[in-house]
């Protein structure tokens, strides 16, 4: 068993899904909602489509998984993972930020930050989760700037839900309208890589453009 483990890549959706199965969206989805450096570098986006893709899966070779199992994993490690960064981010999130010598994580955090202030906590706090980077950091970055707890929670696992089901759902749907697409999962990892970064990429040539 310690082979198999160790050949396992945590940066890697379908390595993860192949080895772990639902439990790995659980862990992984937990740790990319709020823990920062750990959560900061795991597939999350790239690995519920996925999920999603191999709920639907024929009886070919590869992992199969259970649509139910998969969609309460994502929900549970969403939400109480956002609640767990925002409670680490309250009581104590500014010195880690502090002890960071990552220019991303800074550069994400500051995002958030500007996210949460430009739109209010509502709306930022459900939009945040779809933008990869900030949503790490943002559960943390809301609580160093003390956003009312129960504002966040209610609004946190709006958020989550709607971002986690609404990837699991749209792989799955994919799965069944197109024949053998699991086959494919890494071109289908990578054009979810694209379409995830496309608002920070477009939010960078606005600002370029302005200057």
């Amino acid at each position: 068993m310690t082979g198999p483990l160790l050949a396992v890549d945590p940066t890697s959706g379908s390595s993860l899904l192949a080895t772990f199965g639902a439990l790995a969206v659980l862990v992984v989805v937990f740790a990319e909602s709020g823990l920062l450096v750990v959560g900061f570098f795991l597939p999350g986006d790239t690995l519920l489509l996925p999920a999603g893709v191999l709920c639907a899966a024929g009886t070919g070779p590869g992992p199969h998984l259970s649509l139910w199992q998969v969609m309460v994993c994502a929900a549970v490690g969403a939400v109480a993972g956002a609640q767990l960064g925002f409670l680490l981010g309250r009581h104590g999130g500014r010195a880690a930020l502090a002890h960071t010598g990552n220019p991303r994580l800074r550069s994400a955090a500051a995002r958030g930050d500007a996210l949460l202030r430009r739109y209010g906590y509502r709306k930022a706090i459900v939009l945040g989760r779809f933008v990869p980077l900030v949503r790490t950091v943002l559960s943390p970055v809301a609580g160093m700037l003390g956003v009312p707890t129960r504002t966040f929670t209610v609004w946190q696992i709006v958020g989550g839900v709607l971002w986690s089901q609404s990837l699991v759902l749209a792989g799955f749907w994919l799965g069944g309208a197109v024949p053998g697409i699991d086959h494919y999962l890494w071109a289908l990892v990578g054009a979810v890589v694209v379409l995830s970064l496309l608002p920070l990429l477009l939010r960078g040539h606005g600002r370029s453009g302005d200057r």
